[in-house]
């Protein structure tokens, strides 16, 4: 997972000013999340999960179906986007030796690029198109 995904994906749920103290608090660790390791971002997201989990578990009951839901659910999405992809967060860490970026920015400008190139040669069959794309990989 790329970092700078990850914290559009939380910036979505938050918004860039947030209002909430724990929104305002989880936006801060995210955007510290390029220039810390994952033991440290770990420890960072385990304490604000506990010195606010009774708050994101805090319901609200719709009074006319008498239905609940959780009441921060922005807050809740945002953290176990985190959660769940904090074991692919650091790989470029973990494996020094391949020389992988934290981020896939060249990856999604060389992207556009192909499909600049796909674009212009619309009428391709399947089988052309493919053929074209393995070239332009292999060179």
């Amino acid at each position: 997972m790329c970092q700078f995904h990850q914290i559009a994906i939380v910036n979505r749920y938050l918004t860039r000013r947030p209002k909430l103290e724990p929104a305002i608090e989880l936006r801060r660790i995210t955007l510290n999340l390029t220039k810390t390791d994952e033991e440290t971002f770990a420890k960072q997201l385990n304490d604000w999960y506990t010195k606010y989990q009774f708050f994101l578990k805090e319901k609200t009951i719709n009074p006319i179906t008498r239905r609940w839901f959780y009441t921060h659910k922005r807050i809740r999405s945002a953290y176990r986007s985190l959660k769940t992809n904090l074991p692919y967060l650091f790989i470029y860490q973990k494996y020094p030796e391949l020389k992988i970026p934290n981020t896939t920015n060249s990856l999604d400008g060389y992207f556009s690029n192909l499909k600049t190139l796909l674009r212009i040669h619309r009428g391709l069959t399947k089988k052309r198109r493919f053929k074209v794309i393995s070239e332009i990989l292999n060179n």
